[in-house]
């Protein structure tokens, strides 16, 4: 069965290999539209960040930082874990449910590309 153009992208499938994949130039006119997508969400940038300057956060946690709610929290972390970028693990301690979350190895390196990424646009349009 064919899958529509959204279960597709879920799936990450035809997704433009990133500017650093291909050796394009970052910066490049029209090299926007090459930013990950997934993770230049505000939220989802937020979320990959705090990650990656802490081992694991729980559920709460990273609510407080991100000042948001459980129901958007929870579907953005969602779309991360989906794409391999975030692991999630779910526990009890006691009769207390724990969620805790930890930035994968595929995260991490989405998250660089990305900033290499930003970083060149930023450069390009400075020297213009």
């Amino acid at each position: 069965m064919a899958r529509s153009g959204a279960a597709r992208r879920r799936a990450g499938e035809g997704r433009a290999a990133g500017p650093l994949e291909t050796g394009a130039d970052p910066a490049a006119p029209g090299r926007a539209a090459a930013l990950d997508r997934l993770i230049h969400e505000r939220l989802r940038l937020g979320i990959v960040s705090a990650l990656a300057v802490n081992d694991t956060l729980g559920f709460v946690e990273l609510r407080r930082l991100m000042q948001t709610s459980d129901g958007n929290l929870s579907v953005h972390a969602r779309r991360l874990e989906e794409a391999g970028y975030v692991a999630c693990e779910k526990s009890f301690a006691g009769r207390i449910p724990r969620t805790e979350y930890r930035l994968t190895p595929a995260g991490r390196q989405a998250l660089e590309r990305y900033l290499d990424h930003m970083e060149a646009l930023i450069r390009a349009t400075r020297e213009r």
